[in-house]
C-alpha cells in the first residue's frame, strides 16, 4: 500500500519494466512528489541507502497523460497498470488489487494539475524531445545491477548466448520481494507460519539499517538475510518478548512506520513498508504472544511462574519441607518416650 511520508509524498514499493517491451520487472521504491512535480524511483528506500545515492529513474508529471489498469494489455503480469508518458509506456506491477487502485488514483490526481493543455503543441513537442534524457537510467552495456530480495546483485550482461535460460531463472525470482511467492524458495516449515515479509531493522552494534526477511511462527520471531536463506540470522523466542508497540522515538530516528519489539536483553527497532504493514506486524506478534501464554495467563503470571521455577527458590522450598518432616519425627519420638515411662513407673498416690 502506498503511504504518505513526513514530507507529504506518496511512497511505496512497485515492480517496473524499465527496459521497454522486455517483460522483465524489477523491484523499486517509488516516491510521488507533487511539490517537485516528479515521480522518482530508487533501488530501495533512500533511508536505507548511502547518503547522496541517486535515483534509478525519474519521470516528470507533465509528461504523464494517463494512468490506467493494464491487465488486458499484460495478462501474464499480475496487478499491472500502465503510465502513458509521451511516446513511452511504463508498465508497473502493484502488490495487490487495492495497491493498484491506490497508485492509479494517486498518479491521476497528481497529474490533473500538471498535465499541459492539448492546444500547447509546441510545449508538448519540446517535452517529447527531452523525454529520453529524463526518463530512466542509461542502458548498461557490460554490467547490470539488480535487487533480489533486498540484496544488490551485479551480473555481466549476456549478448551472445544463454539468454533463454537466464531469462527464465530471473523471471522466477523477480517477484521474490512481493507477497505472493514468499515461500517458493523456502523449505517446508515445521511450525505454523503466522506472518512473513521484508522489513528494515537497526543493527545492535553499528546502528545501521538493513533490509531483512522476517518470519513469525508460533513460538518465535526470526529474521533472515533474504527469503531464500534457510538459516536465520537470529531467532527471538516469544517468551522473552515483553511488549510490541509503535516506536515513540520515530521522530528522533527520522523513520516512518517504526515499531519496537522489547525483550529481556534488547529492544529491536523495525521499520515496515507502510503504516498498515506496521500495525499488521504489531497485531500479529502480540496475538502470537497471547496464544503462546494461553488464555488468562498475563505477563505478571508468567513472571511469577518463571520466578518459582528459579533453582534457588526450589532449594529454599525443599529445605522448609525437610525441616517440617524432622519436627514431625521429633514429636512422634516424644510421645513414645512418654508412653514407656508410664508403663515402667508405678502410679503415684497422694497422701492425705
Amino acid at each position: 500500500m502506498p503511504y504518505t511520508d513526513r514530507q507529504n509524498r506518496t511512497c511505496g514499493f512497485l515492480d517496473i519494466e524499465e527496459s521497454e517491451s522486455s517483460g522483465k520487472f524489477l523491484r523499486r521504491y517509488f516516491i510521488l512528489d507533487t511539490q517537485q512535480g516528479s515521480l522518482v524511483w530508487f533501488m530501495d528506500n533512500p533511508q536505507n541507502l548511502p547518503v547522496g545515492s541517486e535515483c534509478v529513474g525519474s519521470l516528470k508529471l507533465t509528461y504523464i497523460s494517463k494512468v490506467s489498469d493494464a491487465t488486458k494489455l499484460r495478462p501474464k503480469a499480475e496487478f499491472c497498470f500502465v503510465i502513458n508518458a509521451g511516446m513511452r509506456k511504463f508498465f508497473l506491477q502493484a502488490n495487490d488489487q487495492q495497491d493498484l487502485v491506490d497508485w492509479v488514483e494517486a498518479l491521476n490526481k497528481a497529474t490533473k494539475i500538471t498535465v499541459p493543455k492539448s492546444s500547447d503543441g509546441q510545449q508538448n513537442a519540446e517535452n517529447l524531445k527531452s523525454l529520453p534524457d529524463v526518463v530512466g537510467p542509461k542502458k548498461q552495456v557490460s554490467y547490470r545491477t539488480e535487487i533480489i530480495a533486498g540484496v544488490p546483485i551485479v551480473t555481466q550482461t549476456q549478448h551472445d548466448r544463454g539468454d533463454g535460460a537466464d531469462k527464465a531463472e530471473r523471471e522466477s525470482m523477480h517477484r521474490s520481494h512481493s507477497q505472493l511467492p514468499y515461500f517458493l524458495g523456502r523449505p517446508t516449515q515445521e511450525h505454523t507460519v503466522i506472518k512473513s515479509g521484508f522489513c528494515v531493522k537497526q543493527g545492535a552494534v553499528m546502528r545501521n539499517w538493513k533490509r531483512r526477511y522476517f518470519l513469525l511462527e508460533e513460538n518465535s520471531m526470526s529474521y533472515f538475510k533474504s527469503d531464500l536463506e534457510k538459516e536465520p540470522l537470529r531467532m527471538i523466542p516469544l517468551k522473552e518478548v515483553h511488549k510490541v508497540q509503535e516506536c515513540k522515538q520515530s521522530d528522533i530516528m527520522m523513520r516512518d512506520n517504526l515499531f519496537e519489539v522489547v525483550t529481556t536483553s534488547r529492544t529491536f527497532y523495525i521499520q515496515a513498508d507502510s503504516p498498515e504493514d506496521m500495525h499488521s506486524w504489531i497485531k500479529a506478534v502480540s496475538g502470537a504472544i497471547v496464544a503462546q501464554r494461553g488464555p488468562g495467563r498475563s505477563a505478571a503470571t508468567m513472571r511469577q511462574a518463571r520466578r518459582l521455577s528459579n533453582p534457588c527458590i526450589q532449594r529454599y522450598t525443599s529445605r522448609i519441607g525437610e525441616c517440617s518432616s524432622t519436627l514431625l519425627q521429633l514429636c512422634t519420638c516424644l510421645r513414645c518416650v512418654t508412653s514407656c515411662l508410664s508403663l515402667l513407673l508405678p502410679p503415684v498416690r497422694c497422701l492425705d
